[in-house]
């Protein structure tokens, strides 16, 4: 019987230690543990206009703000100023470039649910997230009875800062984030006799802290448009064709589904005390409306 000693051994211990080494490391490089960094998805939707054909909107930037805690007691202590020196699109204090496909988005595309992967950004997972910062460009238009008309922008109103609210907005330190940026299209355009001004109106949401109530209407001939109504907050939605809608970014509570008909001579309907908690979907029954 051959005899190994522990000095002909120990090639082949070195081997076997330097091999456990690299599948640790590759472990933890692929789950991304150890990493010290924070990950966010950001998607872009739409609240749908009820009177415009297509919005295109020229989104040319979109950054984000991070800070850490005592940056954030300094910003605290200036607010007024450090919002005013955000929105004017000043680039201290932590702001960071997303990298998006920038472009020019019909954003009326995005309904019903529908939605885009707009962009995304790693960054230190000792910082959190404060602020949104959308940069528009020049190419902004909408169509309005078939016709395309451009959409003026006042001053800096092509900079738009949204803070970060946290009650509607779940971020993960260390993890992965995904959040949705809103425009409501119908919110956004305002109407001067021939002039067109947009002055976009944005909300930030992420999935797990809000809710969405999804159904279907028929028949399609009624045109009916639905909104869901909680006290004085109000979101509208128009079917597709099937008669599918969907609500996406709620706030929690109780809501009143109004089914207007706009077409044939439908009679409205309405379903009440629709409660949605932010963390099911809630599906309502197929409504049917009637001459």
């Amino acid at each position: 019987m051959k005899t190994f000693h522990l000095k002909d051994l120990q090639p082949i211990l070195v081997l076997l230690l330097c091999l456990m080494s690299f599948a640790c490391q590759k472990n933890v490089s692929s789950t991304g543990q150890g990493s010290g960094k924070s990950s966010l998805n950001i998607y872009l939707t739409d609240d749908p206009s009820l009177v415009f054909d297509h919005v295109f909107l020229d989104i040319t930037k979109v950054e984000i703000k991070v800070e850490d805690d005592s940056e954030s007691h300094q910003d605290s202590e200036h607010q007024g100023d450090v919002d005013d020196h955000d929105r004017n699109g000043d680039n201290d204090g932590g702001w960071m470039n997303v990298d998006i496909h920038p472009g020019v988005y019909d954003i009326l595309r995005f309904r019903n649910g529908l939605d885009t992967l707009f962009g995304d950004i790693s960054f230190d997972a000792t910082k959190g997230l404060k602020k949104v910062r959308i940069t528009l460009g020049n190419s902004n238009s909408v169509v309005f009875n078939g016709t395309n008309f451009p959409l003026f922008i006042n001053g800096n109103d092509n900079i738009v800062v949204i803070n970060i609210d946290e009650s509607i907005v779940a971020f993960h330190s260390g993890g992965l984030t995904n959040f949705w940026i809103d425009i409501d299209a119908g919110r956004s355009i305002k109407i001067h006799g021939n002039e067109f001004e947009l002055n976009p109106s944005v909300k930030i949401f992420s999935r797990e802290k809000s809710a969405s109530i999804e159904g279907r209407v028929f028949p399609p001939n009624a045109q009916a448009v639905i909104m869901a109504i909680n006290g004085t907050d109000t979101a509208s939605a128009i079917p597709e064709d099937e008669g599918e809608f969907k609500f996406i970014g709620l706030k929690p509570g109780s809501y009143a589904l109004l089914f207007h008909a706009t077409a044939n001579n439908y009679i409205d309907s309405t379903i009440s005390n629709i409660f949605v908690n932010g963390k099911d979907d809630v599906h309502v029954p197929t409504v049917t409306l009637h001459q």
